[in-house]
């Protein structure tokens, strides 16, 4: 596969309303990223994605965008933005900024226009349709619970938002809508950005005839995600924006694909006629037994399973190869925090954030690293749900608790494990007051842990998480066997230990993770054969002359040995 600047990056997550707050106001602005762009060239980062700073009502933390030509007021003005992209360029980072194509907010200037009569110019930018029988034109269900259909009493026809009612969903169908996207698209690029994290991509084009969904729940709307998600078009859609927009452009662009499988990303991200770089997958974020992942949906809260992690990842390292490209994350801004999620927040944290660092940045593929993550920030435990913000977790807790009377703890439960806001809650930049996130009242609550974890404490301790992000970085920037290198699975069956092997040319790097806080003993296959080996990186104190090929794991320990002769 070729060489690209964008397979040998690492990308930083900023979640702007969270980052820093410049101005007193409680909310993170683009004078705060200004502020650290010093922070993020020192962890060693090439790339920034940073979440939408368009103007927007904020119903769903700026994804239902009103103008994508104008910023936020919340977060600055475009001068503050330009300023912010030329000192980023000064200091060799590149910017990706989040295009959300799927829909808008019901606020924009189209969906204004497209409501006011059927006839309208504007109609057909988005997805109307008569009821059916005195009902929604099908039982589509919402991404955030009841129906994907909302009925506007102007016209007597319902909208489809896949997402809240106040995202309506674009009619990619009309060729005119897609010249308006590409025009939006065309304009950030001349404005000297680096690319997109375009959200939702895949869920832009829709089963004509919108058929119902089988019936495999008794909840009254069901999943119609094999109607909207992978659609009939999705793959003629993206290529005209690759040939109208993005060939045109040294461009890095990564779609946000739930539901995605390895063939739909080989489609999308081949080498030659795909038309984007690489996708974001979910399997690794939904660990669960199918059962009960189809009852429970993200809010299953249990053990997950390391085998199964090894067959999901691996899968996507082995069908990728050689003609799509890996993206590769942990958290984002969606998600729960990796600590939290895949290690052990508590006795063990720093421990595990290193582990899970190194498996990350080891993967064949881009890494992804999320606000927080280089601190290894943990999730929040919020006791009461009025300190919530997020729009899908205030829906999941009136839907389950006022209305169907389910457990109140244990529904907290699963909010404290999953929600979205685990991973909104300020940046943890100090121990001072707020964090030193704001000296105002944050839009939501600072974790209380912000006192033991924090970027200055992590800046003045040589040991620290953040110190461990800086040398997996800059070992990433040193050696292409870390970008370009093939991928091997070892011991499969091991229900402890994810090891595997990277190859490229005569070069060979061992890869030994515990996922566990027990001590399993490594035992290296012995078809692996070497004469010499060298530590590469490890998150406890190791002797560099102990044989690799046999040891004992401390809790949640990892070592990389580069492997010579055999």
């Amino acid at each position: 596969m070729k060489r690209r600047w964008w397979k040998e990056c690492v990308v930083y997550q900023i979640y702007p309303r969270s980052f820093l707050d410049c101005n007193g106001d409680g909310i993170g602005d683009l004078r705060g990223i200004i502020a650290k762009l010093d922070y993020l060239k020192l962890l060693g980062v090439d790339v920034v994605w940073l979440s939408p700073i368009y103007k927007s009502p904020g119903d769903d933390g700026g994804y239902d965008i009103s103008d994508y030509c104008e910023i936020n007021a919340d977060f600055g003005a475009m001068a503050d933005w330009e300023e912010m992209l030329g000192q980023m360029h000064d200091r060799g980072i590149r910017l990706l900024m989040d295009l959300v194509a799927n829909h808008t907010s019901d606020e924009h200037p189209w969906f204004i226009e497209s409501r006011k009569s059927r006839d309208n110019p504007y109609r057909d930018y988005y997805i109307w349709r008569p009821g059916k029988e005195g009902r929604e034109p099908n039982n589509w269900a919402s991404c955030f619970g009841g129906s994907a259909w909302q009925l506007d009493h102007v016209t007597g026809e319902y909208y489809l938002h896949l997402f809240s009612k106040k995202q309506p969903d674009l009619n990619w169908e009309n060729p005119r809508l897609r010249e308006e996207i590409y025009r939006i698209m065309r304009w950030w690029l001349d404005k000297g950005i680096d690319g997109f994290r375009l959200d939702v991509i895949n869920m832009i084009s829709k089963m004509p005839g919108f058929p119902d969904a089988p019936v495999v729940s008794d909840e009254r709307y069901q999943w119609g995600g094999q109607y909207f998600i992978q659609g009939p078009r999705l793959v003629e859609y993206l290529r005209e924006m690759r040939q109208q927009v993005l060939s045109k452009y040294d461009v890095f662009t990564v779609g946000e694909t739930p539901g995605v499988t390895t063939e739909h990303a080989v489609d999308i991200t081949h080498e030659e006629a795909g038309s984007l770089n690489m996708v974001f997958q979910f399997e690794h974020m939904d660990l669960a037994p199918r059962d009960v992942l189809a009852k429970a949906g993200k809010w299953h809260v249990g053990p997950w399973d390391l085998l199964e992690l090894k067959q999901v990842m691996t899968r996507w390292q082995k069908e990728l190869e050689g003609k799509g490209w890996n993206s590769f994350y942990l958290s984002n801004h969606d998600q729960p925090r990796s600590v939290s999620r895949f290690g052990d927040d508590g006795g063990h944290r720093v421990e595990s954030a290193k582990m899970l660092a190194t498996f990350l940045h080891m993967l064949h593929g881009t890494p992804y690293v999320y606000q927080g993550e280089e601190i290894g920030m943990t999730n929040v435990r919020f006791e009461s749900i009025d300190d919530y913000r997020d729009i899908e977790t205030l829906r999941f807790y009136r839907e389950w608790v006022g209305q169907r009377g389910a457990d109140r703890s244990e529904m907290m439960a699963a909010i404290q494990a999953k929600s979205r806001d685990n991973a909104r809650t300020p940046m943890q930049w100090s121990a001072g007051a707020n964090a030193g996130f704001t000296t105002g009242k944050p839009w939501i609550k600072v974790n209380p842990n912000y006192s033991q974890i924090n970027v200055e404490q992590a800046q003045a301790d040589p040991g620290s998480v953040f110190h461990y992000y800086r040398r997996l970085i800059e070992l990433r920037r040193k050696h292409p066997i870390m970008v370009y290198g093939s991928y091997e699975l070892l011991l499969a069956a091991h229900e402890q230990i994810y090891a595997f092997l990277r190859t490229l040319h005569n070069e060979q790097w061992l890869v030994i993770l515990n996922f566990t806080e027990d001590v399993p003993v490594f035992a290296l296959p012995s078809t692996i054969a070497f004469s010499q080996h060298e530590l590469v990186i490890s998150n406890y104190p190791t002797d560099s002359r102990e044989d690799p090929r046999s040891f004992e794991l401390r809790p949640y320990e990892v070592r990389v040995y580069r492997l010579v002769g055999g």
